[in-house]
């Protein structure tokens, strides 16, 4: 409906607030015509009484004359402090008022405007004035009120008529004027959102600013911006559905070559030669680890990690597991590793989410010490207290780029060294959060990274966490 739109309120609001401008100008502007018109019939009244004085004496008739065409009864001239009835006739009822218009205020102007105004009943008042061209001091008249109202009236109705035109004009260019510049553009915003919620994908369909009012501009300007955002995210999203399917088609095949391996592993178990049998507990443990991750994958199905099976476990055996497996993983290098673990620490874990983390922590920690060169060192440290277990993981490498920082915890975009995917921090973060703790990095600099694991011992935050 119009009426409910913007351009038809505001023609509205345009339309009532021009009348109010003009009923403002329409109360003094009635109060100056009674004060010209009271001075007119001053002016006459002095006119007729100039004959009289020329003429003292002059017949009843042309005294009427003289009286009815200055439209008044009586005329009093005060010359030379006397005060002298120059023309006179027959008053129809007593004098009710008298008004001085010799130096009037302009709110008393405008009360006796409005009053007379109210007073529809013709009345008799006197009017006081001073006579033109110094010709006395005093000039007086007594006169009737309804000719006065009336002109008074025909005199409102004229500018009230005046005044609706005047808004009728104003409010149509107003509008036509808030139509193009406001409106238009407004509605140009809203078919480009309309247009791009249709195919948010499309980055064609992105909105580019063109208003040249510095508002709208700016409207625009975070609209487009929201907008490439949301497109790219989109796509990302899009991508990691592809790429989800993918790896639950690769987890899939992995799975059942993983299974034939882990067979092979179990009859290495039964080997009686000494370093089969020192390291077939270790393969037989990756490969079953390798098995439950490709079951996972292909549960994954919702892009959401399994809530963990929380079991009161050793931490000790989970870090030794993980810092051998990355001993062997650094083959030459000058790595060192150091573990700082209560034998007795006893964490409330699910186990295998929990060597996840740990692997993807020390991984990185060691590619990128690798990846520099230099000799280095991963240490693990662990404690208690009455809330919380903490797992600190320290390396010497070269630190973290500035970019990795940014985006440190959202998949393919956290990464920290070339041909990575930025996966490992997510993927520990997420893991973490689902056992209600937090995965934080204390500090990274030129001398090294730290990162903390922080488990919470209370039951209640894991069910919060849950929830």
């Amino acid at each position: 409906m119009f009426l409910n739109s913007l351009s038809g309120r505001f023609l509205i609001l345009t339309t009532v607030f021009v009348m109010l401008a003009e009923v403002l100008i329409f109360v003094p502007s009635v109060a100056r015509y009674r004060e010209d018109y009271l001075l007119l019939r001053l002016e006459k009244a002095q006119i007729a009484s100039l004959a009289l004085l020329a003429n003292e004496m002059i017949d009843m008739e042309l005294e009427k004359e003289l009286l009815e065409n200055a439209d008044v009864f009586n005329v009093v001239l005060r010359r030379d402090q006397v005060r002298q009835l120059v023309l006179s006739s027959d008053i129809p009822s007593p004098i009710v008022a008298t008004f001085d218009l010799r130096e009037p205020g302009a709110f008393e102007l405008i009360g006796d405007a409005m009053m007379r105004l109210a007073r529809p009943r013709n009345e008799v008042i006197r009017v006081i004035g001073s006579p033109l061209r110094e010709a006395g001091l005093l000039i007086e008249v007594t006169m009737e009120t309804a000719p006065l109202r009336a002109a008074m009236i025909d005199y409102g109705l004229r500018i009230l008529a005046l005044s609706a035109v005047i808004s009728v004009i104003t409010a149509m260019l107003l509008f036509l004027a808030v139509r193009r510049f406001l409106v238009k553009p407004i509605e140009g915003v809203v078919g480009a959102m309309k247009t791009y919620a249709e195919a948010p994908e499309d980055a064609r369909r992105i909105m580019k600013p063109t208003a040249g009012v510095t508002e709208l501009r700016e409207a625009e300007e975070a609209l487009a911006t929201m907008q490439t955002q949301l497109t790219g995210a989109l796509r990302q999203k899009e991508r990691l559905a592809q790429l989800g399917g993918a790896v639950a088609k690769i987890s899939h095949d992995l799975r059942n070559i993983l299974t034939v391996a882990q067979l092979f592993s179990d009859r290495l178990a039964r080997s009686e030669d000494p370093t089969v049998q020192r390291a077939a507990p270790k393969l037989v443990g990756s490969i079953t680890r390798a098995v439950n991750l490709c079951e996972t994958t292909l549960a994954f199905g919702k892009a959401e990690e399994p809530p963990p099976t929380l079991d009161r476990v050793l931490l000790a055996g989970i870090v030794g597991d993980v810092v051998d497996a990355e001993r062997l993983a650094s083959g030459d290098h000058d790595l060192s590793y150091s573990e700082d673990v209560p034998a007795g620490l006893v964490v409330r874990a699910d186990p295998e989410q929990l060597y996840r983390v740990l692997s993807n922590l020390m991984r990185n920690a060691r590619q990128a010490i690798v990846a520099t060169g230099e000799p280095g060192e991963i240490s693990v440290h662990a404690r208690e207290n009455e809330t919380d277990w903490a797992i600190r993981i320290t390396d010497t490498g070269p630190g973290l780029p500035d970019k990795a920082r940014e985006h440190l915890f959202q998949p393919f975009q956290g990464g920290t060294r070339k041909g990575g995917f930025g996966l490992g921090l997510a993927i520990a973060s997420e893991l973490i959060r689902g056992h209600g703790g937090q995965l934080l990095l204390l500090s990274t600099s030129a001398e090294g990274t730290s990162f903390e694991i922080c488990l919470p011992k209370s039951v209640a935050v894991l069910d919060e966490a849950a929830e």
